[in-house]
């Protein structure tokens, strides 16, 4: 079979098996199991394809069509522009969750005048008012002196995304799950983050909360302190033994109710991770001792940011309204659906 009959082929199953988005389901899975890209495709349908190839094709379309997703299936996934491996470890990242980024970068923009003492502002504004705004442009621009927390890390999409838009910064990824942070490391020595990103297995910010960073991983320990790539100065990341106040806070955290499994399509529902998923009955379980972590971990004028779920602004909203948080707002996404949440910590 030649390309064009090939990728007919798997267009019209995936369509008889009512797969969404069949026609770009088609052409992901044929360039994945061609290497190429889809300009190649339509620039060589006529070129005949190794029959082993074709079987391989077609193998992975009837997976599809029984509800595994493209991404599990291809093993990656666009976010932020940045390429990311996805397993059924982790769950697939989603353009929605680009606004946890949007929102992280806007709030440090606009707020470092009051929050970045310590990454390089001085302390006598009156005197030093060019050193200062010379720090907190370079705050606003590299991240100098940045410490960020990405919670519940999964496939490492936003610890890597924010690590790479701000080349001065350093992370610290959390997640409960060894399997989900090992796909989390190789995504950061993807994207050539690595040296800046510090993985910790615990529930939240639990490990975190004593003040100390636990000893560095087996699988972060192949990585050798070196320089950051890309940064403007030269600055190793050597994770303190006391673990200083951060700065922002970000997660995806899981937030669908155990009682709305049933509305979940079926690729979601079966085949990415139940521990990544589900919060309790209701899905807004998590929240409460989300918020109160961060409450201790996060700097005066830092900033924590959440993506929360269909319906539940009116339970994550009120959690915020005690001494503690300030500057409460909320983004929506592009179908108009509340999705994240963001404050600053008094």
């Amino acid at each position: 079979m030649d390309v064009r009959a090939t990728l007919k082929e798997g267009m019209n199953r995936l369509r008889e098996g009512r797969v969404p988005s069949h026609t770009l389901a088609a052409e992901l899975l044929l360039m994945h199991v061609l290497g190429c890209e889809r300009a190649w495709l339509y620039s060589r349908h006529e070129e005949v394809l190794d029959p082993g190839k074709v079987e391989h094709y077609l193998h992975l379309v009837v997976r599809r069509i029984a509800g595994v997703p493209t991404q599990y299936l291809t093993g990656r996934q666009e976010f932020w522009g940045l390429e990311f491996e996805v397993t059924p470890d982790v769950l697939i990242p989603r353009p929605e969750t680009e606004h946890v980024i949007e929102v992280a970068l806007a709030r440090l923009g606009q707020g470092q005048d009051s929050s970045w003492t310590g990454a390089g502002m001085t302390e006598d504004r009156a005197e030093g008012s060019r050193t200062g705004t010379r720090a907190a442009l370079d705050a606003a621009m590299y991240g100098a002196g940045l410490r960020i927390a990405d919670v519940g890390t999964g496939s490492g999409c936003l610890a890597v995304a924010l690590a790479h838009e701000l080349p001065e910064a350093v992370v610290v990824a959390t997640d409960i799950s060894s399997a989900a942070l090992a796909v989390a490391r190789r995504n950061a020595v993807r994207n050539g983050v690595a040296q800046r990103i510090q993985f910790v297995q615990c529930n939240l910010l639990g490990a975190l909360e004593s003040g100390r960073l636990p000893p560095l991983s087996k699988g972060r320990s192949e990585l050798p302190p070196s320089t950051n790539v890309g940064a403007r100065h030269a600055v190793p990341f050597r994770p303190p033994a006391m673990l200083p106040r951060f700065h922002v806070i970000v997660s995806n955290p899981p937030y669908v109710g155990r009682s709305e499994a049933g509305l979940l399509p079926r690729e979601v529902r079966e085949h990415e991770p139940a521990q990544a998923l589900f919060a309790g009955e209701q899905g807004c379980e998590i929240y409460a001792l989300l918020i109160g972590q961060a409450d201790k971990l996060l700097g005066s004028g830092g900033t924590l940011v959440l993506e929360i779920g269909y319906n539940a602004l009116d339970r994550v909203r009120p959690l915020f309204d005690s001494y503690a948080w300030t500057n409460v707002g909320v983004t929506n996404d592009l179908a108009g659906i509340p999705r994240v949440i963001a404050a600053e910590k008094l």
